[in-house]
């Protein structure tokens, strides 16, 4: 849902913006964009995976939720991934910065999206899938993981030059990612989010 404002928002502006609802917004070429109310899955999806991949050895002080990515597109100004991962360099900056991950700073390791009623919700579905793959790898974000409950998939996008290089992965199947070789997670431990049980590491 687009939300009608006066005027085109700064950058400033956005970051500033509080409707005294809990609501998220993203900012889509100077006008605020709700992201729409999560499903509790989703919720459960970013807590799991902060779990493990924590488990591998990341210090906790790394993931974040909420943190705004600037991205230069004709699409968006800025993001808010449901989960990041941070270098130590990006951590340090958005922590020094207070607001924002900008363009000029070092970018995070890792960047997961839980896909919003992929089924019902056409224009998340095609922010995910399309709009966010080409700004994050113009952004040099190394991974970029696409969560689609809806779909039974879990798309882990690569790096690679300038674009990304998709690999897809259901059901059993075990994720594969070269920024966490020891992962040991199978797509369908995230996907089902504890549903059959705690996830096992």
């Amino acid at each position: 849902m687009t939300i009608a404002t006066p005027r085109r928002m700064s950058l400033e502006d956005y970051l500033n913006y509080d409707d005294g609802t809990d609501t998220r917004y993203e900012l889509v070429d100077g006008v605020l964009v709700a992201m729409g109310a999560e499903s509790p899955i989703n919720n459960t999806i970013v807590m799991v995976l902060l779990g493990v991949l924590g488990s591998l050895g990341i210090p906790f002080y790394r993931f974040a939720t909420g943190h705004h990515i600037q991205v230069d597109s004709n699409k968006a100004t800025a993001r808010q991934p449901d989960l990041i991962v941070h270098t130590e360099e990006s951590i340090q900056a958005i922590l020094k910065e207070g607001k924002m991950l900008r363009s000029e700073m070092p970018a995070p390791l890792l960047v997961v999206e839980v896909v919003s009623n992929s089924d019902h919700d056409r224009s998340s579905r095609e922010r995910d899938y399309f709009d966010k793959w080409t700004e994050y790898a113009a952004r040099q974000i190394p991974e970029y993981w696409i969560v689609d409950p809806s779909a039974g998939l879990v798309l882990v996008c690569v790096l690679v030059g300038a674009a990304y290089q998709n690999v897809e992965f259901r059901g059993n199947e075990a994720i594969v990612s070269s920024t966490f070789p020891a992962l040991n997670l199978t797509a369908s431990q995230i996907l089902k989010a504890g549903q059959d049980g705690e996830v096992n590491q």
